[in-house]
């Protein structure tokens, strides 16, 4: 997708489809006005005669309007001005470009940034725009004999009114495509199935990463001789079940000035299936267990969406990725393991394998001597329960960074909620046998699971994000979303700009 920022009269734009957006109460924004005047009030009438119902989320194609340069307009209603926030404006624009690329056109202009959104800048609203653009010219047809016919959308013009704002929004609509193809790429891994996107075709992507990067990421590949010999039994222990050998990953970038400037680390959870091992999941809606590497999956995502804008800061990307299988050499509950870090675990429930994996990673990580560390999982249907399929669920050991992570969630719309991390949680892991358990009971089962990993994480500021609710949706529109790319590519942009501001300091 080629991005543009046009400053010109909208009514002087020649495009094949010009898409504009309309409140309910008929007042029209700067560019749809200049449109109006110049069409002998055609966008005014349509509204006052009840024609266009300008409702948030309506569409309405005008195959032909005179007295405009623009073969055709896409009407697009934003429903009611003062109701105007982020969450709408993003359902304007995710009605916008389906409806748009079903058109037969090749390229498009629109006009969202003369809309007012809480007090949102150009850029912002232009980085929306290239996002909401490429999600929704993604397709998945890889495994389709016959797939339908791709959008022919491949140019995207930005109208802008007001000039001054021109380079804020090409920035914008570069971060806007960066992001969003680091997130469409995340969704094409959660969607491969268990038996292609397997940890060693992870370990595959990793490794082109690296090749297609001009040496701008290097990687490395820990196979299961080398996690033997580091002592990581953990992650090895949860792929024991599986013919599929187990992977840990690992990828660095390193734009700071300083290659010795401490790096902040994301961590992801790359279960490419799990059937539960022994403990077995209920055979329905197993199939969705794929998806249970979508943690793995945002962090290849966010790394891609770093290797387009190639912010100045030093980032380390690990995966810890294993097949979680029933068979005669698989994890028993009740087995107690040895991790990386040394503690005994016992093994309560083998469906909580998640954190077995990323302990280890976490481990594995104090020697970067990080800066910050992020982990992201499917870690718990609890989660779901306690938040829905809205928001992602967020602990921390350090406030700091909860913060800053819940204001680059708030910043990409892509947004989390934080859960307590209280010391009154942790006796629910306690074991009779080891260490601790590997499961704290029903209550709270986010919570401990985030306790869990937190006894891996006391060298360094850690945050954990719980995407069960929020990496995939199921039914009739079953697929992986591509979150939390949206809020780890953010939270390293502003990682970027406190440095520049420290060092003007």
């Amino acid at each position: 997708m080629e991005f543009s920022v046009l400053t010109v009269n909208p009514a002087k734009v020649e495009t094949a489809c010009l898409v504009v957006p309309v409140f309910k109460d008929g007042d029209l924004l700067p560019a749809a006005a200049k449109l109006d005047d110049a069409s002998e009030r055609l966008i005014g009438q349509l509204i006052e005669r009840g024609d266009f119902d300008a409702g948030l989320g309506n569409v309405q194609l005008i195959p032909f309007a005179p007295g405009l340069a623009a073969e055709r307009l896409l009407l697009v209603g934003l429903g009611e001005r003062d109701k105007c926030h982020e969450g709408n404006f993003r359902k304007a624009l995710d009605a916008t470009f389906p409806a748009l690329a079903k058109l037969p056109v090749d390229e498009a202009v629109v006009a969202f940034n003369d809309v007012p959104v809480n007090e949102r800048d150009a850029a912002w609203k232009a980085r929306m725009v290239g996002e909401a653009t490429l999600r929704a010219l993604y397709r998945f047809t890889e495994f389709k004999s016959e797939p339908a016919p791709a959008s022919r959308l491949a140019k995207l013009g930005l109208l802008v009114t007001d000039s001054a704002e021109a380079d804020a929004a090409r920035q914008g609509a570069q971060v806007g495509q960066a992001v969003g193809e680091g997130i469409n790429y995340a969704r094409t891994l959660g969607n491969l199935p268990g038996n292609v996107c397997t940890p060693r075709y992870l370990a595959a992507q990793a490794e082109e990463l690296g090749k297609t990067s001009a040496g701008a990421l290097s990687v490395e590949i820990l196979d299961e001789a080398a996690l033997e010999e580091l002592g990581a039994h953990s992650l090895l222990s949860v792929g024991r079940g599986s013919d599929e050998p187990s992977r840990l990953i690992v990828m660095k970038y390193q734009g700071a000035e300083d290659p010795e400037e401490a790096p902040h680390v994301l961590v992801g959870k790359g279960i490419t299936f799990d059937s539960g091992g022994i403990s077995l999941k209920p055979g329905a809606g197993m199939d969705e267990m794929k998806f249970d590497m979508c943690g793995a999956a945002s962090v290849f995502g966010t790394v891609k969406s770093v290797l387009a804008i190639r912010p100045k800061i030093n980032l380390v990307a690990i995966v810890a990725s294993a097949e979680n299988m029933p068979d005669g050499r698989a994890t028993k509950p009740g087995d107690i393991i040895k991790t990386l870090k040394g503690l005994s675990v016992e093994v309560l429930n083998t469906d909580a394998e998640g954190r077995l994996v990323l302990c280890d990673a976490l481990t594995y990580a104090e020697r970067f001597t990080p800066a910050s560390v992020v982990d992201i999982a499917t870690l718990t249907g609890a989660a779901i329960i306690a938040l829905g399929h809205h928001a992602t669920g967020l602990m921390a050991n350090d406030d700091d960074l909860a913060l800053d992570l819940l204001d680059a969630g708030e910043t990409a719309w892509d947004r989390a909620w934080h859960l307590p991390l209280w010391d009154e949680y942790q006796e629910q892991l306690d074991s009779n046998f080891a260490d601790l358990a590997n499961v704290g009971g029903r209550p709270a089962g986010t919570i401990t699971a985030g306790c869990f990993l937190s006894r891996f994480t006391d060298h360094y500021p850690w945050a954990h994000l719980d995407i069960a609710g929020t990496a995939w949706s199921s039914g009739k529109e079953k697929g992986a979303s591509g979150r939390p790319v949206g809020l780890l590519t953010q939270y390293l942009l502003d990682r970027e700009a406190e440095s520049v501001v420290s060092e003007e300091e």
